[in-house]
């Protein structure tokens, strides 16, 4: 991880709420052999007794959860905005250009749960996102067989946290001219730069 002091967010507040609002994380590892494997997930993010533990489901059998039950060393990344910055956007110009970005990763252990730790992560991720209990789609209006069917198919995890990095690459390095005309342009952009133009804000 690109890891320089002036990159890192030091309030644990603001980086356990970035990941909860950027839920869907790559979930990377390696098989015996050392090979990588990664799939996308959504997870969810719970701290009991000051630990923080990430939870999920997978498909069975797939490379990764081949990978997983042979090494259980799991990174998980999560990313949001991100935007090109300009090196014309400096007072000093003859510089490299760069990217602004927010990311954290976790390390951990990942551990397969049983069968009702699985209909409840099933039940908690449809209700969350679903977020309408009246919802056809709700966990509560699947019909039992296909809940039945689907469960034989994937199998839940919980990652126990034991290393938190993060890097909030927002120009923190550049004098404050520079950094208002990265704002300026960055308004400009499409999505991602205006939020990362907002991240800027709350610092300065």
């Amino acid at each position: 991880m690109y890891k320089l002091s002036y990159f890192q967010q030091s309030d644990p507040a603001i980086v356990l709420a970035f990941m909860r609002a950027n839920p869907f994380v790559v979930l990377c590892g390696t098989n015996a052999a050392g090979q990588p494997v990664a799939t996308q997930v959504p997870v969810f993010i719970d701290e009991r007794d000051g630990q923080l533990f990430l939870s999920g489901h997978i498909m069975k059998n797939t490379d990764h959860h081949k990978a997983f039950e042979e090494n259980a060393n799991a990174l998980v990344i999560f990313t949001g905005p991100h935007a090109y910055v300009s090196a014309s956007w400096y007072e000093e110009k003859k510089t490299a250009s760069t990217w602004n970005y927010i990311s954290v990763h976790a390390k951990g252990k990942i551990v397969f749960t049983d069968q009702q730790a699985l209909i409840n992560i099933l039940k908690r991720t449809t209700d969350h996102f679903e977020n309408d209990p009246q919802s056809p789609a709700a966990f509560d209006q699947l019909p039992a067989e296909y809940v039945e069917k689907l469960s034989h198919a994937i199998v839940a995890f919980e990652i126990s946290v034991e290393e938190l990095n993060n890097v909030f690459k927002l120009s923190q390095n550049r004098d404050d001219s520079s950094y208002q005309n990265i704002m300026e342009h960055l308004n400009k952009g499409d999505a991602n730069a205006r939020e990362i133009a907002a991240e800027m804000a709350k610092l300065r």
